[in-house]
C-alpha cells in the first residue's frame, strides 16, 4: 500500500500546495469544503456539506463496519514569510500547523479506496474550526458532532503532522494523547493612586506578586506528584504610567490536565490562591473558561495501528513520543466513538521551524506515509469486524 500511496504523491502535493495558498479561518472554510467536495464527487463519494456550519462528510460503501477519517481543515492568523512557490495568497493568513497536509493525505486515501471493493465503508469527516471557537464558544468538532457527522461510525481515525519527527515516523500513545484545557482571566482590585503615596493606596501589583507566586504553587503543593497538570499565566496587565499605582491588575492563563479530578482541584485552588488579595485588603473577580477535553486513543485502536504500521511501513518507523500537555478537539469525537489519533514525521532535515511558525512547512515526503496507513488500518478493521453491529 505504501507503494501504492507513493504512486499518487505528486497528486497529494498538488492538493496540499492549493489548500496552502487558499487558507481560510475557522468557520470560513468556504472555498476548501467546496474543493475537498469536488474532488471527493469525482472519486465517487456521496459528500454531504454545510456539516457543522462548513464542514463535510464523504461516504462510500453501504456496508458495516465504518470507519472514519477525520481532517480538520482551517488556517491559522498568522502572516506567512516562506519565499516558495505555494506562499499564501491571503494576508496574515497561513496552514502553519499542517491542517493542509491533512486534507491532502485524507484526499489521497479517499482515491486509494475508492478503486477497491471495500469489505465495510469510509466516511471522511473534513472538520472546520480546530483552531478556534465560535460566538458561543464551540469549536468545529462539537457541532460536527451535533449536525450528526458521527452517527453510524464503528471507530474513527485521525492524524497529526509532527516537525520534530523525524519524516514518516508514526508516532503512537495508548490513552492520553492530549490535555484537557481550561482558561482563566482574573481581576485583582485595588485602590489606585499616586506613586508617591503607596501608604494611601491599595496597590493590586503588590497584591499580584503573591498571588502569582501561590498560583504557581498549586501544581507542586497541592497536587499529586504523579498526576500530569500544567497551570501557566499568559498575560498581566496594569497601569499606564510609571508614577500611578492602577486600580487594577488583569491576569490571564492556561490550566493542562488528564482528569477531571485534577481539574476540579484546580478550580478550587486557584479560587483559593485568590483570596490572599482579600487578606491584603484588596478584591478579585475570577472567570474559568472550560475548553477542549484530555484526548484519550482507545487501546485497541492503538494496537491496530502500531501492527499494521510495523507491517507496512516497518518497525524502524513507528515510535512512542514524549507525552505533551497540547490539546485538541479531536478529544470530542473519541468521547462519542472508539478511535485514535497517530502523529506523522513531517520534519525537514536541519530545519528547526515547528507548528505555529510563520515560516512552517513541511517535508511532502510524509504524505504517502498517512495514506498508506489510513488505508491499511481501516480494512484490516473492516475485515476483523465484518458483519458486526
Amino acid at each position: 500500500m505504501l507503494d501504492e500511496a507513493k504512486e499518487i504523491q505528486p497528486l497529494m502535493v498538488q492538493w496540499r500546495r492549493d489548500f496552502h495558498m487558499h487558507p481560510e479561518l475557522g468557520f470560513e472554510e468556504h472555498r476548501t469544503a467546496a474543493k475537498l467536495a469536488e474532488i471527493l464527487e469525482g472519486f465517487g463519494y456521496k459528500v454531504r456539506s454545510g456539516v457543522g456550519k462548513t464542514g463535510l462528510l464523504a461516504r462510500l460503501g453501504t456496508k458495516k463496519p465504518v470507519v472514519g477519517i477525520r481532517a480538520d481543515m482551517d488556517a491559522l492568523p498568522i502572516l506567512d514569510a516562506k519565499d516558495v512557490p505555494y506562499k499564501s495568497k491571503v494576508d496574515g493568513v497561513m496552514h502553519a500547523c499542517g491542517h493542509d497536509a491533512h486534507m491532502a493525505i485524507a484526499l489521497g486515501t479517499a482515491k486509494l479506496f475508492s478503486e477497491m471493493d471495500l469489505p465495510g465503508s469510509v466516511q471522511f469527516v473534513f472538520q472546520p474550526s480546530e483552531e478556534m471557537q465560535d460566538e458561543e464558544g464551540f469549536s468545529g468538532a462539537p457541532r460536527m458532532i451535533a449536525d450528526g457527522a458521527l452517527e453510524g461510525l464503528d471507530c474513527i481515525l485521525a492524524l497529526h503532522v509532527d516537525a520534530s519527527r523525524p519524516t514518516g515516523e508514526i508516532g503512537l500513545l495508548n490513552e492520553y494523547v492530549g490535555a484537557g484545557v481550561d482558561s482563566f482571566y482574573v481581576k485583582i482590585r485595588g485602590k489606585g493612586g499616586h506613586g508617591a503615596t503607596p501608604d494611601r493606596v491599595i496597590d493590586p501589583i503588590f497584591l499580584s506578586g503573591y498571588v502569582i507566586l501561590a498560583i504557581h504553587g498549586i501544581i507542586s503543593r497541592r497536587l499529586w506528584p504523579f498526576d500530569p497538570a500544567v497551570i501557566s499565566i499568559g498575560s498581566i496587565h496594569g497601569g499606564s504610567a510609571s508614577n500611578v499605582i492602577p486600580s487594577e491588575v488583569e491576569l490571564t492563563g492556561t490550566i493542562r490536565f488528564h482528569h477531571a479530578d485534577v481539574q476540579e482541584t484546580i478550580h478550587k485552588e486557584l479560587e483559593r490562591t485568590l483570596e490572599i488579595a482579600y487578606a491584603l485588603g484588596g478584591d478579585y473577580d475570577l472567570e474559568i473558561l472550560k475548553g477542549y477535553p484530555p484526548m484519550e486513543n482507545d487501546p485497541t485502536i492503538v494496537a491496530l495501528l502500531d501492527s499494521v504500521a510495523c507491517e507496512e511501513l516497518g518497525p524502524e518507523l513507528v515510535a512512542e513520543p514524549e507525552p505533551e500537555m497540547g490539546s485538541e478537539d479531536f478529544a470530542y469525537m473519541l468521547q462519542k466513538v472508539p478511535g485514535a489519533m497517530f502523529t506523522l514525521g513531517c520534519r525537514i532535515e536541519g530545519d528547526t521551524r515547528r507548528h505555529h511558525d510563520p515560516r512552517f512547512d513541511i517535508n511532502e515526503d510524509c504524505l504517502p506515509y498517512g495514506a498508506a496507513l489510513f488505508v491499511t488500518a481501516a480494512l484490516k478493521y473492516m475485515e476483523q469486524h465484518q458483519g458486526t453491529k
